[in-house]
């Protein structure tokens, strides 16, 4: 079985070497590590890589030997200024880069060659979930103050989510007094084990005191820990509006309905976790 292949170039005399040695060193290629023994001497260069080509091309013909560079169009202007003859001036070709070919020793010809850098920068693989809902199930958690807004936040994210192609039987919707209650019957949701995301649904409208602002704050972060401590996505569709005028624009009037925004995103991020965990 093979073990190493060598290309060995005999050279005609010392002159010859001489070049051939400084033409590879220019180029880079690692070396020279100089040998000698009984009946031979010369230097010996590890390229970083080597492969064995078989064919037909005719792109290379009369060459004695091929080398890849990272830039052809430098080494086409090193060589070129080290004194070495040009044999075939750079050129495109029609394998996606470009070569030229040198004579650094009388009768002795060597390609060069490189392969064009891409132009547009490869995409970046990227991964986002579905928009169906079939074989998911699904955690509502609505609360009832303010219920006037709430039933609508609910009925735009059940038809979201029927839409989407989810069943009554996948849809489990639990009611809670107000917002506040909302995060832990979403973590209760979410540790049974018997549903792939939870959309949260409430409305806090300011008042005369400070009561907003703890509310709002809690139910939030509340949120946000049952989503990162069970790993079940959880939908934001609660409403922290200032007044109740901005409270029924975000319940289905000009500024769309918060709840089928929320259910949307649920059944994103439902399929984007089982992509995930298939990868």
């Amino acid at each position: 079985m093979i073990k190493t292949v060598f290309f060995v170039h005999l050279a005609r005399d010392g002159e010859e070497a001489g070049a051939l040695q400084r033409f590879f060193s220019e180029l880079g290629l690692p070396g020279p590590e100089p040998w000698e023994g009984h009946a031979h001497e010369g230097w010996l260069f590890r390229p970083f890589q080597a492969a064995v080509v078989v064919g037909t091309a005719t792109a290379f013909a009369g060459c004695d030997l091929v080398c890849e560079v990272a830039d052809a169009a430098s080494a086409y202007d090193l060589v070129k200024a080290r004194g070495f003859k040009i044999t075939e001036e750079l050129g495109e070709r029609d394998f996606g880069g470009c070569t030229f070919t040198a004579e650094p020793a009388p009768g002795r010809r060597i390609a060069v060659f490189s392969y064009y850098p891409e132009k547009r920068p490869q995409p970046v693989r990227t991964l986002e979930g579905a928009t169906t809902a079939q074989g998911l199930r699904f955690g509502i958690v609505a609360g009832r103050f303010n219920s006037f807004i709430t039933e609508r936040l609910l009925e735009g994210a059940v038809d979201v989510l029927r839409r989407a192609g989810a069943q009554n039987q996948d849809l489990s919707i639990v009611r809670v007094p107000g917002a506040f209650e909302i995060p832990a019957a979403s973590r209760l949701l979410a540790q049974s084990g018997k549903v792939d995301a939870v959309v949260c649904l409430g409305c806090i409208i300011r008042g005369e005191t400070s009561h907003y602002e703890h509310i709002a704050t809690e139910v939030t972060r509340g949120i946000g820990q049952s989503a990162q401590e069970t790993g079940i996505p959880h939908a934001y569709g609660v409403l922290t509006c200032e007044n109740l005028e901005q409270a029924i624009d975000r319940a289905g009037l000009k500024a769309g309905n918060k709840g089928a925004e929320a259910a949307a995103a649920a059944i994103e991020m439902a399929n984007l976790k089982k992509a995930v965990a298939a990868r």
